[in-house]
């Protein structure tokens, strides 16, 4: 064992056999989705034409508090789940803080993400529904590449559209999906009327996650027996990434301690959901005190500086209104390498927990991030995904109050994914060639006045 980590497992029977559903547990349900048309709640068969049937309902449930996991999604689970808890002496040490610093390593997966998680369930549930062919979106490639694997382990097509910034920032995000059997092509493209409308107007267009999802929705839509999946802000994702925070609990236990605070970086919600929901049940139901923070791009904060209203997910106004905290559907995001946190909007149930006080927000620097990450990497021997860069520059943040005020905080962040495939992101920021992208109020009000209000 080494003395600059410790690390927890469980047992494969103690993997949890159920999902946990915040949403049964709160106490100011999520507002519903709306019809565009009609501005009516949705129902779950209203989902049916987009999403596996099962998927829809579990959407819109808001009373079964768990929700049992499928055999064979469990069996795939057991190939690297547990994930490790560890026990981060290594930057502790590097930081001096008197925080104890312990981080789930959802980096371990087939894929190397937390993405797998929600990506295996949703092949299984279209699946068993006789669906054959899938189609997303994918940023910086994670969601991309799990959905590409769990496809294959279910007998299914994959098509992905990738942000065009990410298409080629990572070209081996792209060849990872490749090698699983998945055809992906850079978003926006000339092959759907979502992508052609984009071009048209910006032909050097580099994407956004609202345009791959309208172009994915596009294609699922129009093509037999093809179903639309996605790896993040919806609440079914959220559900599935609930296994993340269960094994934390236990795995806590095992360490004696109880986290004072739980942290993770913050695109639309599924792995900041995935670790924190299990812990704030307790915060809703036992009368525990953890804070939840949420570390999100300054170039991209629709937490910290969007406004709470019912938007598109995506860029053509395919899907669904939903209530949440966002910066217009219309927002291109600045080229950062955290492209799986370049989204214009917040899931529905972070929003009413962020609106409710219930958790936090906190925005991060490019350059910042990077910086936390190096530090990580050569403390803790792994090389983050610029993505979770952010959670550990949130978590460093807190630690080093702690250090100021000598206090011995309980901190857990959620290491989302590696960084092998981001180098070249690496490599810029140890030239000194990474820039800083903020976007200004004047911006974000500009954008904003643009919505139309519902409601």
């Amino acid at each position: 064992m080494s003395t600059r980590q410790k690390r927890y497992f469980l047992a494969e029977s103690e993997i949890p056999t159920e999902w946990y559903n915040i949403q049964a547990d709160m106490v100011n349900k999520p507002m519903p989705p709306l019809n565009p048309a009609t501005k009516e709640p949705l129902k779950a068969e209203d989902l049916f034409p987009i999403f596996a049937e099962e998927l829809a309902r579990q959407e819109l449930n808001q009373q079964d508090p768990w929700i049992h996991i499928p055999e064979p999604v469990r069996d795939m689970y057991k190939y690297y789940r547990s994930t490790p808890l560890v026990r981060a002496y290594g930057l502790e040490e590097a930081l001096g803080t008197p925080a104890h610093i312990y981080f789930k390593n959802e980096s371990v997966s087939p894929v190397g993400s937390h993405k797998l998680n929600s990506a295996l369930a949703q092949a299984y549930y279209n699946k068993e529904q006789g669906v054959t062919n899938i189609t997303t979106e994918t940023g910086a490639g994670q969601w991309g590449a799990a959905l590409s694997y769990a496809a294959k382990v279910f007998g299914l097509e994959c098509a992905v559209y990738q942000v065009k910034i990410s298409y080629n920032q990572k070209p081996y995000r792209r060849s990872i999906m490749q090698t699983f059997g998945a055809t992906v092509e850079a978003s926006p493209s000339m092959s759907t009327r979502a992508g052609k409308d984009v071009l048209t107007v910006d032909p050097n267009n580099q994407g956004s996650l609202g345009t791959a999802i309208s172009e994915a929705i596009e294609l699922a839509i129009s093509t037999p027996n093809c179903k639309y999946t996605l790896g993040s802000v919806l609440s079914h994702v959220s559900l599935h990434q609930s296994i993340i925070g269960l094994e934390a609990e236990k795995q806590m236990a095992m360490a004696g301690e109880y986290p004072d605070m739980v942290i993770a970086c913050f695109g639309g919600g599924s792995n900041f959901g995935g670790i924190a929901f299990p812990f704030m049940r307790h915060n809703l139901k036992d009368g525990k005190q953890t804070r939840f923070i949420a570390a999100e791009p300054a170039s991209c904060p629709k937490l910290t500086r969007g406004q709470f209203q019912y938007d598109f997910g995506d860029l053509a106004g395919y899907t669904p209104l939903l209530p949440m905290f966002t910066l217009g559907h219309n927002f291109m995001p600045a080229n950062i390498h955290a492209g799986g946190l370049r989204y214009h909007g917040a899931g529905t149930i972070v929003s009413q927990l962020l609106k409710d006080g219930l958790m936090e927000a906190v925005d991060i620097k490019q350059s910042d991030s990077f910086k936390a990450g190096v530090l990580f990497a050569r403390s803790e021997g792994i090389i983050p995904a610029p993505e979770s860069c952010h959670a550990i520059a949130a978590a460093i943040q807190e630690a080093n109050k702690c250090t100021a005020t000598g206090e011995e905080k309980v901190i857990l962040f959620n290491l989302s994914g590696h960084g092998l495939i981001d180098m070249s992101a690496y490599d810029q920021y140890l030239a000194g060639n990474l820039q800083d992208y903020e976007v200004t109020d004047e911006e974000v009000a500009r954008n904003l006045a643009q919505l139309e209000k519902v409601i």
